[in-house]
């Protein structure tokens, strides 16, 4: 049975942040994950994890000026003491928190720049990431995100992330598969899921899910998330499956497609 992660950075917006904790677990939730820790104290948001019986499935390391619209720096040229330091931090939560994922964003490109030189800096910063994240037993993910929800962002296809984490060879380097993005992309969900979880190297290291096309709960829109959520389960996937989506309403009454699945 797929185990579920409720993303706190989307859903439970009915409550102030660290008060979703509580709300998530009340659910029946048992992970949780999120865009940013950065805001809190990571031994704070230790607490509300233990005091509610919760585990951190995932979050992302600083994606640069977020406010100001920046979507990530892995893969821009000239930024690469700040991407260092960037994963020193979120490594740091990490070890503190306890989640084995952690998400670098790849950053955004224009049309007039150069792809090659972005793509070799991107590969050096996961090489360096990877090997980073390797001392503490913590697996980097790349997520392949689609133009319409982020326009010029660097990674949009699965294939595209999987040759990449090929080609940096590093075993805790995989591919984040959220099946909204790959939707819009690519469809072809079902065989994008037997192609690349049964993959030698590399394959899929974290799984998220949101309604298309609205981006809401899993139960509304064009994909047979049952279907699925069997596959996944055929296939053997064992890490956790983040629900990355915008409630249509209140969270916890739309959460009706869960409770087959607890």
């Amino acid at each position: 049975m797929p185990r579920f992660a409720a993303n706190l950075t989307m859903m439970y917006n009915e409550h102030a942040f660290l008060e979703r904790f509580a709300a998530a677990a009340k659910d029946g939730f048992k992970g949780v994950e999120f865009l940013f820790p950065y805001e809190h104290a990571a031994a704070e948001l230790h607490t509300r994890l233990q005091d509610n019986g919760l585990t951190q499935a995932l979050f992302n390391a600083p994606p640069g000026d977020w406010a100001g619209g920046e979507r990530g720096i892995a893969s821009l040229p000239g930024r690469e003491d700040e991407f260092k330091r960037s994963v020193a931090t979120g490594l740091e939560y990490a070890q503190v928190l306890g989640n084995r994922k952690l998400h670098v964003m790849a950053g955004l490109i224009q049309p007039q720049q150069d792809r090659a030189r972005h793509r070799a800096v991107y590969l050096d910063n996961l090489a360096y990431a990877a090997a980073q994240a390797a001392a503490h037993g913590i697996t980097i993910v790349i997520e392949p995100i689609n133009t319409r929800d982020i326009p010029g962002f660097f990674l949009n296809r699965q294939d595209e992330a999987q040759a990449i984490c090929a080609e940096v060879g590093c075993d805790n380097l995989q591919v984040q598969f959220d099946l909204y993005h790959c939707q819009i992309v690519e469809g072809d969900l079902a065989v994008k899921l037997k192609r690349d979880m049964l993959r030698p190297q590399a394959g899929i290291g974290h799984i998220q899910i949101a309604g298309v096309p609205e981006r809401h709960e899993p139960d509304i829109g064009e994909i047979n998330y049952p279907y699925l959520f069997e596959l996944i389960d055929t296939l053997g996937y064992q890490g956790w499956v983040g629900c990355e989506y915008r409630p249509r309403a209140d969270t916890s009454a739309g959460l009706g497609w869960l409770k087959p699945w607890l």
